[in-house]
């Protein structure tokens, strides 16, 4: 055979690969049609995602570097208010008592932690907890950083320093200011892990505490039962109708797994529901549209696909097809989605043991961005008006009808069925192929456009991967930093100039399993 006739088999070969790769790709059910109307607008885009997220304690919220991951948080996402526990602990030192059992109030380090808040506009979702243990009927704690979990020893002195609390907030920040706050009452009192009464006890610690901040101004938001996986929501809806006025919104947590509290992250945690979040919060809307407070916000003050403060499936790229997919599905259902939590800069299991552990964090201990933090950020990028798109994995959107975006994912649980996640996900994942997607959008303006793509999935935006590569080390040089970072930064993938001449766009590409794909039409004026 002469090397003529060797080229042309060669090529014959790589053609006929490529239509098998390319029949598989375009078979029925590996095809995904997403189509667009400019002129078909379907409403302002929710924006449930960027009303709050969370953060560990109070206390870290003093430190430089998670203030300065924060504002960075701030810039790119936008969230509007921000929860943690702690804020009563006393490492704020809050409440003490001199020698004769009189309260002292010391509103100095709360002050410090909600002065910088409000300076760089984050709004506090106060969670009043835990318990100061000058206060506190027992010495049972929770956590490395021992949060006192019992109810208080005088309800007389609670009540007191509640609304001395909210008389403070009144009078350094102005009663308009805190009108726009809300105060949550205590934390998953339903965990015994949480709270050392029982649920009478919690609602007697509500009315008490919601009565101490009403005191000062009817005006102020007061709400609960801030239970785990919509636990007490019956019965609190059913108790709370004996003191309406006291109620100004319903508060619960969702994650993905059937376990719920994980201390130190020693249990084995696994996957096994798709819309996990998605169900518990559908549960928990019909539940509060059949009671007298159907017309009460409900906010989701803690959420994410694990619990668990060490699975690692929260630093992959997976965690944020899982992310996109639980907030397009709850949207329409809550005022509010709180991730848990903004940063690895945690330590209720002490403080993090390597750069990258299982935390909650969009960003890790070296404000690193990982996978999930590029599927917030990508949200914010979208426009404020969404167009009408039957589609269930992506968000069409509009900001001023000459720019379009598009984000697109897929989503896929990859369930360890023999494994568990801290074993499953501590490897190297790379994806399956998940199909092809169609995508086009009509009646655009003419003219050229800049067309900007960007990715998140299997070494796109994907630092936990890398890091998986260089061997998981305990701790990071400046250098690995930096290369993590580079790795790592929402840049788009592809930019260049398109003319659009008889109204429309299309183009069609291949996406992985849990993918994640930002299109911007940019109009160039």
């Amino acid at each position: 055979m002469n090397n003529v006739c060797r080229c042309l088999v060669i090529i014959l070969v790589f053609v006929l690969s490529c239509n098998e790769a390319y029949a598989y790709l375009v078979s029925k059910d590996s095809i995904r049609n997403i189509d667009a109307d400019v002129c078909k607008i379907k409403g302002r885009r929710s924006m449930v995602y960027q009303e709050c997220v969370g953060a560990g304690r109070a206390a870290e919220g003093l430190r430089a570097d998670w203030q300065q991951q924060l504002v960075m948080v701030k810039k790119d996402i936008g969230f509007k208010y921000i929860r943690f526990h702690g804020l009563l602990n006393d490492e704020m030192h809050a409440y003490t008592e001199d020698d004769k059992g009189n309260p002292v109030y010391n509103w100095q380090y709360i002050d410090k932690l909600y002065d910088f808040l409000l300076s760089i506009k984050i709004r506090p979702f106060v969670e009043l907890g835990f318990m100061p243990p000058a206060l506190a009927s027992g010495d049972k704690t929770v956590f490395w950083w021992k949060g006192n979990i019992t109810p208080p020893k005088s309800y007389e002195k609670w009540s007191a320093f509640i609304t001395a609390l909210t008389k403070h907030f009144e009078e350094r920040y102005g009663r308009h200011e805190v009108e726009q706050w809300y105060f949550e009452v205590w934390n998953e009192p339903n965990l015994n892990e949480f709270f050392t009464g029982d649920i009478n006890e919690y609602f007697k610690l509500y009315q008490v505490t919601a009565k101490a901040i009403k005191k000062v101004s009817p005006t102020y938001r007061v709400g609960g039962p801030a239970t785990s996986g919509s636990t007490w929501i019956k019965e609190a809806l059913i108790e709370f109708k004996h003191y309406p006025e006291l109620v100004d919104f319903i508060s619960t947590h969702a994650y993905g797994t059937k376990s719920v509290f994980d201390e130190y992250g020693h249990r084995r945690t696994q996957m096994r529901e798709a819309d996990g979040i998605a169900v518990q919060v559908s549960k928990l809307r019909e539940n509060v549209n059949s009671s007298s407070f159907n017309r009460k916000e409900i906010h989701v003050t803690e959420w994410n696909s694990s619990p668990n403060p060490r699975d690692p499936l929260h630093d992959t790229y997976q965690n944020a097809a899982y992310i996109l997919n639980a907030l397009k599905k709850t949207e329409t259902f809550v005022n509010s989605m709180s991730y848990w939590t903004f940063t690895d800069i945690f330590e209720e299991a002490g403080p993090p043991p390597t750069p990258f552990h299982g935390g909650f964090g969009l960003l890790n201990l070296q404000a690193i961005k990982k996978p999930s933090y590029f599927a917030y950020q990508f949200v914010n990028q979208l426009g404020a008006t969404e167009l009408i798109n039957k589609d269930q994995s992506s968000w069409l959107t509009t900001d001023n009808g000459d720019n379009v975006q598009a984000l697109v994912w897929d989503y896929h649980l990859i369930s360890p069925d023999s494994s568990y996640n801290q074993q499953f996900y501590s490897h190297e994942i790379p994806p399956k192929p998940a199909g092809l997607i169609n995508i086009n959008i009509s009646h655009l303006k003419k003219g050229r456009y800049e067309l900007q793509i960007y990715h998140i999935g299997y070494q796109h935006n994907d630092p936990y991967t890398a890091y998986l590569k260089m061997g998981s080390p305990s701790s990071l040089s400046i250098p690995q930093v930096q290369s993590l970072k580079a790795l790592s930064t929402g840049r788009a993938d592809e930019a260049k100039e398109i003319m659009v001449r008889n109204g429309s766009w299309s183009s069609h590409f291949s996406i992985s399993q849990n993918e994640v794909v930002l299109i911007k039409l940019n109009r160039i004026k």
